[in-house]
């Protein structure tokens, strides 16, 4: 039986449920081999990426109208093309122009990417793809068939030189689940009764404890998550950029609000067929799992490498100032269905009621001499991290 709730989701395929049936067994063998209970990160990094059977890397479709969610790149071209303004900015200087894509899911970002900066002059532009999925992997080899000048690569450069592009990447990142109750600590898992179900243990002194109780209101029972393996990516890649910047755009919020006393039960999601739930037991490697992005805690991981932040703002105001109001116009008459259609994406993207408010834009860079500053300059929202 379903969870209350969420009776209104659509029914796997019988083909769908077996493969969640079998990701549900290796989670089992999981928790017995590691004495009956697992971190929720070692669980959300089994049912997302375990090899053959993880939501991402099982083949199963995730982007689009037969997928399960949407995201920017697949809304709307304009997107990927107000992009271009900032990111050529950030290549113009550099000898070798290079993009590394981390989780470039269907290619759409890259290949409109790529056709903007050729339409800047920027023909020369490397674009790198560190792709985790086999599936992913090839929806983007074909989506980017003529493009002799795009690579697929399996580990980070040992140094970086361009720009690191991360799409809705940190929040599929696992994190950490910890409570607060009363003086205790406790780190929230997983383990099996019967089930997949939600365990506890105490939380042991070390700097998963250290990072909550730094970060959690002071009062009142608490819990949400920490996510230091976001927070070593990011800082792993800046520690490798030589000269260039980080962009990342995801959903989420600076500590401050990340942690709000109101927000006493976390962030994590499920996304199922286009629908939001907070089961994480659904449907084991059918179902999305994500986490908001904590930016705080991103922009210190890059200043710990060296990098600076260049900017932190709302999708909607960064959109904006990179022209995606005058990439509208330009597509056609207002009443054209070519404007309409791309009016309507663009209308998601800005809305604060959509994704305009909640997504936010974090770059981090070195070397870049505030090339993309004027990007940021009319809402710059860095003072709030």
């Amino acid at each position: 039986m379903r969870p209350r709730g969420l009776r209104d989701l659509p029914e796997p395929a019988p083909a769908a449920r077996e493969h969640s049936a079998r990701v549900v067994e290796a989670v089992r063998r999981e928790i017995a081999e590691a004495g009956g209970w697992i971190s929720f990160a070692q669980y959300m990094q089994a049912v997302l990426y375990a090899p053959g059977l993880g939501y991402y890397v099982a083949g199963a479709r995730k982007f689009g109208d037969a997928g399960d969610f949407v995201t920017a790149p697949e809304m709307t071209p304009l997107f990927a093309q107000s992009l271009a303004a900032p990111i050529g900015a950030l290549l113009a200087d550099h000898a070798t122009r290079t993009v590394l894509e981390l989780g470039a899911g269907s290619g759409a970002l890259a290949a409109a990417l790529l056709a903007a900066l050729d339409a800047r002059g920027m023909c020369d532009v490397r674009y790198a793809i560190l792709e985790v999925g086999p599936e992913l992997v090839e929806r983007q080899r074909a989506a980017l068939t003529a493009r002799t000048s795009v690579s697929w690569v399996n580990t980070l450069p040992a140094a970086i030189d361009g720009v690191v592009l991360m799409n809705e990447v940190l929040d599929a990142v696992p994190p950490h689940v910890v409570s607060r109750r009363g003086a205790d600590w406790l780190e929230r898992g997983v383990a099996w009764s019967g089930g997949l179900a939600w365990a506890e243990r105490p939380l042991a002194a070390g700097r998963l404890l250290d990072l909550a109780a730094a970060r959690f209101p002071p009062e009142g029972d608490y819990t949400s998550e920490v996510n230091p393996a976001a927070e070593a990516l990011v800082e792993s890649i800046a520690r490798r950029l030589r000269h260039g910047a980080i962009v990342a755009l995801d959903y989420g919020f600076a500590q401050g609000e990340y942690y709000h006393p109101q927000r006493s039960a976390g962030t994590l999601l499920g996304h199922y067929r286009h629908r939001v739930h907070d089961d994480p037991f659904l449907w084991p490697g059918l179902s999305d799992l994500t986490a908001h992005v904590d930016f705080t805690a991103i922009a210190e991981a890059g200043v710990r490498a060296g990098a600076s932040v260049e900017g932190y703002a709302s999708l909607a105001a960064f959109l904006v100032a990179a022209g995606i109001l005058d990439r509208l116009a330009a597509t056609g008459a207002p009443t054209s269905p070519r404007y309409l259609r791309e009016a309507s994406a663009v209308q998601r993207l800005l809305s604060p009621a959509e994704m305009g408010e909640l997504f936010k834009v974090i770059v981090l860079a070195k070397k870049s001499d505030g090339i993309v500053w004027p990007y940021f300059q009319a809402a710059d929202r860095a003072h709030r991290l």
